[in-house]
């Protein structure tokens, strides 16, 4: 309204002001709402949505300044515009940007239609209205359309025939929007009439023209600024050996952001991997914006990993994910639910996995190991795939702590937390990386990072040896002096009692080792990773000091916009 009504207002009253020869009035077929089957200027209008109902007060008061005022305007109801420069996250630039690379975008019910007319169609009647109704018929409404109905089906299966897709088209692989209609299209006879206007450009013309200009002008678009919308998601990825998962990882979360209509960004972590990861992840931000790739000087973990990517992350909430596709995509817009309901930290919890029978009941004991043990509250079968809210972030980004444990560190900040439930497949490509020895090394880590029970419990069984010593001494001394010429048989005792109190001292001075071992790592206070470039686009940033002012760039978006919410 204070754009589209109030704007409209002042300009029109400064433009009678200082003097105009034409001003022409860009509305839309939206006006018409509900009545959408081919109504003429005169039909009654039927808005279904806010942006719609303000597009009607303003053709109102172009009818007005233009019968009453005398005010040289008309009002032009342009149906579906397409062409060169249209918002990128639009259905025809989203149609050709993806048929030129043989893919479709995700889309909605196949009977929406829509009544397409080209871009320059459009500005020829803006030009005939300037030099013939705003002077002759001040106010006049027109319909600026080609009077033909399009379906999606029809639609996709044209871009499929012009640009030889070889996939089928995905319908309802996106929501539909709630002003979408399945009879779309205007009557355009009274603009032929009065302005001597029509359409000149076919669909098919008008695809060929807009993916011409897409290829010629694919530098300049490319990263093009989008509006914004509500919220920005960041999907952290971490990738080790990931070759052929990563493109199947960005076309199912590119499906599943465009279900959700927020914003996004993708940011794939290269830990150093063997593969060719890196060469994967640079084609993907080389053909979308959205994308970004970190590639690690050597392998640091995947929790460094994780930590790398929330440090550029620019997103209300970010979305932690394993590369090899065990963590289902499709679970965010659950994450993403119950993110909008209050909850400012969402994680998966493992109800199944397909694994080895002794792998999960390993599994299993782990996690309930790891809770009895923590001194904070861990939730049972909960690894790193996750949403935390970006208060929780900025926390998580302020420990300093080198030998990180994320699943630890994401119960132990608090806040509103929930877990939902999803099953957890195979790698879909190759063999995980994490042996049973590997395995039981993560569970040491993640047990001597939170809790100090271990040395409590050693302590409590030294006492309680103590205690067992004193007793048998004591037992001893009564025998002895009860019978002080029997011989006190028990050599095999104590040999046995030496070695398994040597046994005990050996296991507990391990343990003393590794909390021993922690200190000194958070001691030497090294780098938790290193980078050794970032890739953005067809731009790959090296230098150490490019690498910390882009942290420092992105550091300060996400604070921005974090303030501008809770605003």
């Amino acid at each position: 309204h204070a754009v589209n009504y109030l704007g409209t207002l002042n300009l029109v009253t400064a433009l009678r002001d200082a003097g105009c020869d034409a001003f022409v009035q860009a509305g839309t077929s939206s006006e018409y709402g509900l009545n959408c089957a081919g109504p003429d200027e005169s039909a009654s209008l039927e808005p279904n949505s806010d942006y719609a109902v303000s597009k009607v007060a303003t053709s109102y008061l172009m009818n007005y300044y233009g019968r009453l005022e005398n005010f040289p305007c008309t009002h032009l109801r342009i149906y579906s515009a397409y062409g060169p420069w249209e918002e990128r996250d639009r259905l025809v630039p989203r149609l050709i940007s993806l048929a030129l690379q043989g893919r479709y975008p995700p889309l909605v019910d196949p009977h929406i239609s829509r009544d397409f007319i080209y871009v320059d169609d459009c500005t020829r009647a803006f030009v005939r209205a300037a030099l013939t109704t705003c002077r002759s018929a001040p106010g006049q409404i027109f319909n600026i359309a080609t009077g033909s109905k399009t379906s999606l089906d029809e639609i996709a299966l044209l871009v499929r025939a012009l640009f030889n897709i070889p996939e089928e088209p995905e319908f309802g692989s996106m929501p539909n929007r709630r002003w979408d209609l399945s009879n779309w299209f205007g009557d355009p006879r009274l603009a032929h009439e009065k302005l001597g206007w029509t359409h000149r450009h076919s669909l098919e013309d008008g695809l060929r023209l807009t993916a011409e200009w897409e290829r010629l002008a694919d530098p300049q678009i490319r990263f093009a600024i989008l509006p914004r919308k509500p919220e920005r998601l960041s999907a952290i990825i971490a990738c080790y050996g990931d070759e052929q998962a990563i493109p199947i990882m960005y076309e199912r979360l590119t499906q599943i952001f465009a279900q959700l209509d927020v914003d996004y960004e993708i940011i794939f972590v290269n830990d150093c991997s063997p593969a060719n990861d890196e060469a994967m992840i640079r084609q993907l931000c080389d053909q979308d914006s959205h994308v970004i790739g970190i590639s690690h000087s050597r392998n640091f973990g995947s929790q460094s990993a994780f930590l790398s990517g929330m440090e550029i992350a620019t997103g209300d909430a970010v979305i932690l994910l394993d590369g090899d596709l065990q963590d289902p995509p499709e679970m965010i817009k659950a994450f993403y639910g119950q993110w909008k309901q209050g909850y400012e930290v969402v994680y998966g919890i493992r109800i199944k996995r397909q694994a080895a029978w002794y792998m999960q009941m390993f599994y299993k004991a782990f996690y309930r190991v790891f809770q009895h043990l923590s001194e904070v509250e861990i939730p049972l079968d909960a690894g790193d795939f996750s949403l935390i809210d970006r208060k929780g972030v900025e926390h998580l980004l302020r420990f300093r702590e080198r030998d990180l444990f994320v699943r630890g560190l994401r119960a132990w900040i608090g806040f509103k937390q929930t877990g939902v439930p999803y099953v957890r497949p195979e790698r879909m490509f190759g063999r995980s990386t994490n042996k049973f020895l590997k395995n039981i090394w993560w569970a040491k880590k993640g047990i001597f990072s939170f809790s100090l029970k271990p040395l409590y419990y050693i302590q409590g069984f030294g006492l309680f040896i103590f205690a067992v010593s004193i007793a048998l001494a004591l037992f001893y001394l009564c025998y002895y002096l009860l019978q002080p010429s029997a011989r006190v048989p028990g050599i095999t005792t104590i040999v046995l009692l030496i070695l398994g109190l040597s046994g005990i001292q050996l296991l507990s001075l391990s343990i003393l080792g590794d909390y021993l071992g922690k200190v000194l790592e958070e001691a030497k206070a090294r780098p938790r990773f290193i980078r050794s470039k970032i890739i953005r686009g067809a731009d790959t940033i090296s230098s150490e000091t490019e690498i910390e002012l882009l942290i420092k760039d992105c550091r300060e978006t996400a604070t921005a916009r974090s303030n501008v919410k809770s605003s």
